[in-house]
């Protein structure tokens, strides 16, 4: 029997995935990532739990130091510096499958496996295996994880490729699974009580009120600290104006939030920073991709741009959901291709 490592994060997904491995013939190994202070959390006693009933090794891991040093830092600094982080897409990278990887290895493991609704498939148009998106694009996960090398595609296993949440939990149920019925985790796992909260407990007096201001620079009222808002937000400001107005840019340096219109959020090109991409570049320079700049979005149709050594990526039309820090991935034929930081 070939062996695969498969990250249980004590959620639906996760361990009908172990189950569905197994039934397919391979020895599964379990391995839950714990980022938390705790050595016992509920997610970790919930997937103990599965494995026990399917009968497979779990470890637990704790990744609470490498956490903090790579991922809450990257949060923290990105609050800071006035941009939008996407702690998760980071951390899938650089510490999750990082360290599942290494796992494999100890056991000597062909594979590694997540709960993910994804696939590796192989594309006949760029001769390799690239992530494809499944299902409806904004179900899809694919997204999160554009940044793995195409080493580590090769070995990765996505049990849910071809099945809806809905069957997943339905199986879960008819194995008598506790967790077929699990919330879905929402928000950002390391600040269950909103982002604004760790931002505030975490920044402390870092954190002062400053202005608002318009594009001209008149002062329009208060805010709390401008690490405590994101480009295009439109609620919660705590300003009356006579018509909405949208936070269109953040200066850390003044410690000012520019309020401006919607319209002021368009644009129609982006630099890239921090890119990685699966396919060779020049493969992707006359073709139309399909970008998404948000997770949530999805996408709009645009072309890879090089000019003096910096990367752009020009949309079709214009759009308002770019926002500094967030991670923008291009898309051909459903086959990720690549993606980077928002400059």
């Amino acid at each position: 029997m070939k062996k695969v490592v498969i990250g249980m994060s004590g959620g639906v997904d996760s361990s009908v995935s172990a189950y569905l491995l197994k039934e397919q013939g391979y020895e599964v190994i379990g391995v839950t990532l714990n980022q938390h202070l705790e050595e016992n959390s509920k997610d970790i006693e919930d997937a103990k739990k599965v494995c026990n009933k399917l009968g497979i090794i779990h470890e637990v891991v704790n990744i609470r130091k490498d956490f903090e040093n790579i991922v809450i830092k990257y949060f923290l600094d990105g609050y800071k510096s006035g941009k939008t982080p996407s702690p998760c897409v980071i951390c899938d990278d650089e510490i999750k499958f990082k360290i599942l990887f290494d796992i494999a290895d100890k056991y000597k493991a062909e594979y590694v496996a997540t709960g993910h609704y994804t696939s590796v498939e192989y594309s006949k148009i760029f001769s390799k295996c690239l992530l494809k998106s499944v299902h409806s694009i904004i179900k899809d996960q694919s997204y999160m994880l554009y940044r793995l090398s195409s080493n580590k595609l090769e070995r990765l296993i996505f049990p849910l490729k071809s099945y809806t949440k809905q069957e997943i939990r339905e199986i879960a149920l008819k194995l008598g699974l506790e967790i077929h019925n699990k919330k879905d985790s929402q928000g950002i796992c390391f600040a269950k009580e909103g982002y604004k909260e760790f931002l505030k407990e975490n920044l402390k007096d870092e954190i002062v009120r400053g202005n608002y201001v318009d594009k001209d620079g008149n002062i329009l009222g208060e805010h709390e600290g401008y690490q405590l808002y994101t480009i295009g937000q439109r609620r919660g400001l705590g300003i009356n104006l006579s018509k909405p107005v949208f936070i269109t840019e953040i200066k850390p340096q003044t410690n000012e939030i520019v309020l401006g219109e919607f319209s002021e959020l368009f644009t129609d090109k982006v630099e890239l920073i921090n890119y990685k991409f699966s396919v060779e570049y020049k493969k992707l320079e006359d073709l139309e991709l399909l970008a998404r700049p948000r997770f949530s979005s999805t996408g709009f149709y645009g072309k890879l741009i090089k000019d003096k050594n910096k990367i752009y990526f020009k949309y079709n039309a214009e759009n308002a959901h770019n926002a500094k820090g967030q991670h923008i991935v291009f898309f051909y034929d459903s086959f990720v291709v690549g993606g980077g930081e928002i400059k």
